[in-house]
């Protein structure tokens, strides 16, 4: 090969290397700008008090620009001493691009997780589609790092994601559309056609269910699922055949914020690289350049506290009819607590006045999830955990961020997926 040759398929490589985004048209009005500015703050001061470092959180700060640069470096410090150990491959994953977006070498976490991706393969065809998360984002951060050596892994990823025959889960999908327009961005000229063809044919599947998916609101499967949804779509190299309306989306997420939606800061950090036009794809072009901390007013937000002394009643339900679980039950309590007080309070009133009610919660990126009642606790071998649901709904947000209403019916119900 000629130095020549050799210098135009490096020169080619960077060209393909360079995302050429094609970003559907909608952005925050500038009325509305201290309402985001407000759930920033929001989502930074939780860095504070927080035992759990969320790699989420810092992408966010970073791609939006931080405010609290204490927290912010506070926070890369904690990610930059994670044990790989203790982390499933999507929080790794979150782990290396926030600390590319801090313009932090992740070190070997990058060859620990490759090496982790290169032996993984789905247990079965019809596993649920949830379980391709955590690899989709291992696929996106190794592809941000060495997109020609991840080739083969995404390619083996994505065949495995074709033969999946689960039903559609809109988070997942998302990440999908963000991981392989990453690697079909980055396919290096001359290499197999199967590749490109590859991972259009799996994007093309994925966003147009995504498109599927999409409320006469403009909501994305549900209002906690948008902010990734919003990301995809914005990048993806294969539109979806229904026009997406950008702004009407934007819209209803602004008003769902005026609602007081975004108070979970797991929640705002996936929502706010969209209401600042960013996307993951964008961590490795994070500017690091010296800023001055501001602190921008927060908004008035409708209170989460009870205001009232008004009590509402609650009947709540605790299912296990799970074969092969020793102990199987189906109790029921009316349970009542202050208006306004959030699901964890049901929670604990119940306990405090039936011991069958019993219940431990474990701290997650998401805030407290419950994962043992009565003694019987989530089990990540046999695929069970705690759901709960309102009438037969399963609930968007966990039991500290829910609001029940008076006389609403919940039930917790131990679960296999």
């Amino acid at each position: 090969m000629t130095r020549v040759t050799l210098q135009l398929l490096t020169l080619l490589w960077a060209m393909t290397g360079t995302s050429t985004q094609t970003r559907s048209s909608c952005s925050v009005p500038l009325a509305e700008q201290p309402l985001v500015n407000g759930i920033q703050v929001l989502m930074e001061s939780s860095v504070v008090n927080s035992a759990f470092p969320n790699p989420s959180i810092l992408i966010a700060m970073n791609l939006a620009g931080a405010y609290n640069l204490e927290a912010q470096k506070n926070l890369t410090f904690k990610l930059m001493d994670s044990d790989t150990a203790d982390l499933t491959v999507g929080q790794l994953a979150l782990t290396i691009m926030a600390l590319t977006s801090s313009c932090h070498d992740p070190g070997k976490k990058v060859s620990i997780l490759q090496r982790q991706m290169e032996n993984w393969e789905p247990s079965s065809l019809n596993i649920p589609a949830s379980s391709f998360y955590g690899p989709s984002l291992a696929i996106l951060a190794l592809c941000q790092k060495h997109s020609a050596t991840t080739l083969p892994i995404a390619a083996r990823f994505a065949k495995s994601l074709r033969a999946n025959s689960s039903p559609f889960d809109v988070d997942t999908g998302a990440v999908v559309t963000l991981a392989l327009t990453c690697m079909y961005n980055k396919i290096p000229i001359g290499s197999e056609e199967g590749y490109r063809a590859l991972f259009s044919q799996v994007l093309k599947n994925t966003v147009e269910n995504i498109s599927m998916s999409i409320l006469d609101n403009g909501i994305i499967g549900n209002i906690y699922s948008t902010g990734l949804a919003m990301q995809a779509l914005s990048v993806t190299p294969e539109p979806p055949k229904k026009e997406w309306n950008c702004q009407q989306t934007m819209d209803s997420v602004l008003d769902e914020m005026k609602e007081g939606k975004f108070h979970n800061p797991m929640s705002i950090a996936q929502i706010l690289p969209s209401l600042k036009g960013k996307t993951y794809l964008d961590v490795p072009h994070v500017s690091c350049s010296p800023g001055h901390e501001v602190q921008p007013t927060l908004p008035s937000h409708p209170s989460r506290v009870p205001t009232s002394a008004s009590n509402i009643t609650v009947k709540y339900t605790i299912n296990n009819q799970l074969r092969g679980v020793e102990l199987l039950f189906n109790e029921t309590i009316n349970v009542s607590v202050k208006e306004g007080s959030v699901l964890l309070v049901v929670l604990e009133e119940a306990q405090r006045k039936n011991p069958t009610f019993k219940f431990e919660t474990t701290m997650t990126s998401w805030g407290l999830v419950v994962s043992s009642i009565n003694n019987i606790a989530e089990n990540v071998t046999h695929k069970t955990y705690w759901q709960f649901l309102s009438g037969k709904t399963p609930l968007n947000e966990g039991v500290a961020d829910y609001i029940p209403f008076n006389c609403e019916h919940i039930t917790a119900n131990f679960t296999q997926y």
